[in-house]
């Protein structure tokens, strides 16, 4: 009779798609842990080489190079992929847009900005900006920008992807359990050794010191969106990082958004959505989806949960 091997949580951390990853697997010992951790790394990396829109070879890179000339062919999970972010632009209105990467970046946020932009800047900043005039055609797998100067860029999508297709591999290898933390988007699978649910520690942004909420996740992701350093004031109105790729204008209103949802990819495009929607809105949006949930603190401090989600304040 062979003996049972106790199995442990190995945690590897390291810089993939200009973030920080960190890629825990429950497994017998450290060489098998190892095993797993590269396979993930390895499916990050290629999912990186798919959709980069900065390394000139990918094919994201070769879309947007001919926008306003002609449609690329990409291969069948990029024109997926592009094809899931356009029902996410229909569901949430346009708030969320991948042809946001054709926004001019004319607001910033490093302490060098004295005045906003004239509503005539920030209206030109957008004009090229519209998930309207993506033109998929499916029967040839190829995606066509029409007007010069588009561009798409998966910035608020593409490292819930890839932790999505990395956890997809390592369940695919038999790993029983694990997380894949892409700075701050958390996706789960199976349980901890000791039989308890991995558990999200959701911060308070007024104080970072403190958590206000402690929630398990059982076999799906949870992605907070929300970076407090990264803002404006201009007439008391604080203006964050996250620019609503309609009207060119910073979202306001809102200081976090934290969605739970079965994969990562879309709790991470509803979690920048919900910023640009607005509390109401958003919330609206986010309690007409099935097994999707979110936490909201506004600039005032105040903490609003979605009805299908249940908080035990810590």
């Amino acid at each position: 009779m062979g003996l049972l091997v106790a199995q442990e949580p190995y945690k590897r951390t390291m810089k993939l798609m200009g973030s920080r990853f960190d890629i825990t697997v429950v497994a017998k010992d450290l060489v098998e842990a190892n095993g797993y951790i590269d396979l993930a790394v390895n499916e990050i990396t290629r999912i990186e080489q798919l959709i980069s829109s900065w390394d000139a070879n990918s094919q994201t890179a070769e879309v947007n190079r001919n926008a306003g000339i002609r449609p690329v062919q990409v291969n069948a999970e990029l024109f997926e992929l592009i094809q899931r972010a356009i029902s996410i632009s229909k569901l949430t209105d346009g708030a969320f847009d991948i042809s946001y990467a054709s926004m001019d970046n004319i607001w910033r946020f490093d302490g060098s900005m004295k005045a906003m932009p004239t509503a005539e800047e920030i209206k030109a900043s957008v004009s090229k900006v519209g998930y309207q005039h993506i033109v998929l055609n499916k029967e040839n797998s190829t995606v066509f920008l029409k007007s010069k100067g588009m561009k798409i860029g998966f910035g608020a999508i593409g490292k819930g992807y890839a932790a999505d297709k990395a956890k997809d591999v390592l369940i695919a290898k038999g790993v029983v359990a694990g997380i894949i933390n892409a700075s701050g988007d958390m996706n789960t699978w199976g349980k901890q050794p000791n039989g308890n649910e991995w558990n999200v520690a959701i911060t308070n942004p007024m104080d970072k010191n403190k958590v206000f909420a402690v929630l398990p996740i059982t076999n799906g992701a949870v992605v907070t969106s929300g970076n407090y350093e990264k803002y404006v004031t201009f007439d008391n109105v604080r203006y964050t990082h996250i620019i609503d790729p309609r009207s060119g204008y910073p979202a306001t209103g809102i200081i976090s958004v934290t969605v739970f949802a079965p994969k990562a990819e879309l709790a991470d495009a509803l979690a920048t959505s919900v910023f640009v929607m607005g509390k109401d809105v958003g919330l609206n949006r986010i309690e007409q989806l099935p097994k999707v949930a979110c936490i909201i603190i506004d600039d005032k401090g105040n903490i609003i949960t979605s009805k299908n989600i249940e908080i035990e304040k810590s």
